[in-house]
């Protein structure tokens, strides 16, 4: 709901900042707020929907709907960066005269420092609670910010050398920064779509807690790991000797599911348990 809200401010002052010049590059721009607005509407249905408990129709939950906000941000950026692309060409082939653009560079600059800091908070945020909705819109943002920086530049000196040229050059910069910005998200929206295993780190911290609390089975063999949204899935298979029974065998499961989910908030574990004729010789080893 604040990404919605900073986004409608930052619009306004962008669009205030184009009325004021006239820029091509300052219009595309402001252009790319009404995106980030329009995101931030879908990212806050996401968020909202993959919050919802499990039910019978959806018994793992819903947390891969954060996954189809980031895919439908990212076809808006891409459309966002045409509708720029066209502007700047007809401004190339009539080259336009900037209005006021000190002050609407200064206008501009007050919405790129708002829009860098809401950012970082999205970011880091998205990072900590496993949100793909959060990261993304926070990585699109990131995004405009850049480009921002790119546009106040080439104004400031469009101004200085009178080069008009530098406007819809400006603009098509702002166009082909933000497509690269939207095949990133909708890239990695796939990924997580696709059951994609977790990061290889955090994978080899799931390995060494399993190993580190599995005392009393033999072994641990093909795990299996993937994300959907904030949700982390982990399943394995345990060998333990042929004469545990199944109480023990239990505790065993119990104490790596409190390592698993004590360090990874959210985790579903999931574990077979196997006599030791099933024993592989490979996987994951027991401390």
């Amino acid at each position: 709901m604040a990404s919605v809200a900073i986004g409608v401010i930052v619009l306004a002052i962008k669009y205030a900042a184009y009325h004021v010049t006239g820029s091509v590059a300052l219009f595309s721009d402001a252009l790319e707020s009404i995106v980030n607005v329009v995101a931030g509407l879908i990212a806050l249905w996401a968020v909202t929907l993959s919050y919802k408990p499990a039910d019978s129709d959806h018994p793992f939950g819903h947390t891969k709907a954060e996954y189809f906000s980031a895919v439908v941000e990212g076809v808006l950026i891409v459309v966002a960066a045409l509708l720029i692309l066209r502007e700047a060409w007809a401004a190339y082939l009539v080259p336009r005269s900037l209005d006021e653009p000190l002050a609407g560079i200064a206008i501009n600059a007050v919405a790129t420092v708002i829009n860098a800091g809401w950012a970082v908070f999205l970011i880091r945020r998205g990072r900590d609670r496993r949100s793909p909705a959060l990261a993304a819109d926070g990585q699109h943002i990131m995004a405009d910010v850049v480009t921002s920086v790119g546009v106040l530049g080439g104004l400031l000196l469009a101004t200085v050398t009178g080069w008009t040229i530098l406007d819809p050059l400006m603009a098509a910069f702002v166009a082909l920064n933000i497509l690269r910005e939207g095949f990133k998200v909708v890239t990695s929206s796939l990924s997580g779509l696709m059951d994609q295993a977790i990061d290889p780190v955090e994978e080899a911290s799931v390995r060494d807690l399993i190993s580190a609390h599995a005392e009393g089975a033999i072994e641990v063999h093909d795990l299996k790991t993937r994300l959907a949204g904030r949700a982390m899935f982990i399943e394995f298979h345990m060998v333990v000797p042929e004469a545990m029974t199944v109480g023990v065998a239990h505790d065993i499961c119990d104490r790596i599911e409190d390592a698993l989910q004590e360090a990874f908030a959210g985790a579903r574990v999931s574990i077979h348990v196997e006599p030791e004729g099933e024993a592989k010789q490979t996987g994951v080893p027991v401390l």
